[in-house]
C-alpha cells in the first residue's frame, strides 16, 4: 500500500510540474517537430551515484524511457539490484527494485548556448522490508552548455525535500566519429557538494564518522569512455567504462561514511571502475 501511495504522489507531482512548464511554453510548440522518444536498458557491474557506493558485488539493471516534444521532455528511470548487498550481520537479500526516478525538463538553444532546467523526483526503497523506509528525494536543477570544443556543461541541483544540499556538476565531452555506425565518446566531470543540513550531509572525519559540520568541498570525479554502435537507424548498443573517484580527502571520508557499510577495504581509496552495456531504441 505504501508503494502505491508513493507512486500516486509521483504522478500528481509530475502532472503539476508538466502543467506548470507546458502552459507558458505552449506557444513555442506550435512549430515544433513531432514528439520523439527513446527506451533503453543498461546492464552495469555496479551502481555508483555521485560517488556513493549504492551496490556491491552484483549486476544492476537500469531501464529508462524518455519522451520529448518542443524542448519539453519526461524521463522515467529505474534500478534493479540483482543481489543487494547484505550489511554485516544481515541475511542475504533477493533481487530488488530499489529506485524509481521521474525527471521533467525543458531546454532551449540560444545561439551557442543551450539553457535548461527541470525537476527530479527520486522514489527510494529500503533494501529489505524490515528496514526503515528511506525518504524520497526531490531536486530542482538548471543547466547551461556552450557549443564550443568539449561542450562544457554546468548543472546546478538543489535538493529541497529531505537531503538538503546544493550540487554543482561541471562536465566536458567529445565524440570521435570512427565510421558511419561507430563513434568513440570521451567524457569527464567534477562535482562540488555544498550541504545545508549537517544531519543528512555532514562532514566526516578520517574514521568515516560523522561530525557536526556540513560537507562543503569538491566531491566526486568521473572519467568515462563509451563506444556507441548503431545496429540500425533506431537501435544502438553502447558499451562503456567509467572510473569514479573522490576529488578530496574530505570527499573520500564522506563517501565512505555514507556508502555501504562493511568496507571498502582499508587499502582502497574510494575509487570505482564501472563497466556495462546499454541497448537503446529511438522513435
Amino acid at each position: 500500500m505504501n508503494r502505491f501511495k508513493r507512486l500516486r504522489k509521483i504522478a500528481r507531482t509530475g502532472l503539476f510540474i508538466v502543467a506548470a512548464i507546458a502552459v507558458p511554453a505552449a506557444p513555442l510548440f506550435a512549430e515544433a517537430a513531432a514528439p520523439a522518444g527513446e527506451v533503453s536498458v543498461g546492464v552495469l557491474s555496479q551502481y555508483i551515484w555521485r560517488g556513493y557506493e549504492s551496490s556491491r558485488h552484483s549486476v544492476v539493471i537500469q531501464p529508462s524511457a524518455t519522451v520529448g516534444y518542443g524542448g519539453l521532455s519526461a524521463n522515467l528511470w529505474g534500478n534493479l539490484d540483482t543481489d543487494p548487498y547484505a550489511q554485516p550481520g544481515e541475511d542475504a537479500h533477493a533481487a530488488r527494485w530499489n529506485e524509481t526516478d521521474l525527471t521533467l525538463s525543458y531546454s532551449r538553444t540560444l545561439g551557442r548556448f543551450t539553457l535548461g532546467g527541470g525537476y527530479v523526483y527520486c522514489n527510494l526503497e529500503a533494501v529489505n522490508e524490515d528496514a526503515a523506509d528511506r525518504k524520497d528525494s526531490q531536486e530542482l536543477f538548471a543547466t547551461v552548455s556552450l557549443d564550443v570544443p568539449l561542450t562544457p556543461t554546468l548543472t546546478v541541483y538543489r535538493e529541497f525535500a529531505h537531503y538538503r544540499n546544493w550540487y554543482f556538476l561541471l562536465g566536458v565531452s567529445h565524440v570521435f566519429e570512427l565510421g558511419k555506425a561507430v563513434s568513440l565518446k570521451l567524457a569527464a566531470s567534477a562535482g562540488y557538494l555544498l550541504s545545508t543540513d549537517a544531519d543528512t550531509y555532514p562532514k566526516y572525519d578520517g574514521d568515516a564518522a560523522a561530525t557536526d559540520d556540513k560537507f562543503r568541498n569538491f566531491h566526486d570525479g568521473t572519467v568515462s569512455v563509451s563506444l556507441p554502435v548503431k545496429v540500425t537507424d533506431r537501435i544502438t548498443l553502447t558499451p562503456a567504462l567509467s572510473y569514479i573517484f573522490p576529488l578530496t580527502r574530505d570527499a573520500k571520508d564522506e563517501m565512505k561514511g555514507l556508502g555501504l557499510k562493511g568496507g571498502p577495504p582499508a587499502d582502497r581509496d574510494g575509487d570505482f571502475w564501472v563497466g556495462g552495456i546499454t541497448a537503446s531504441f529511438s522513435f
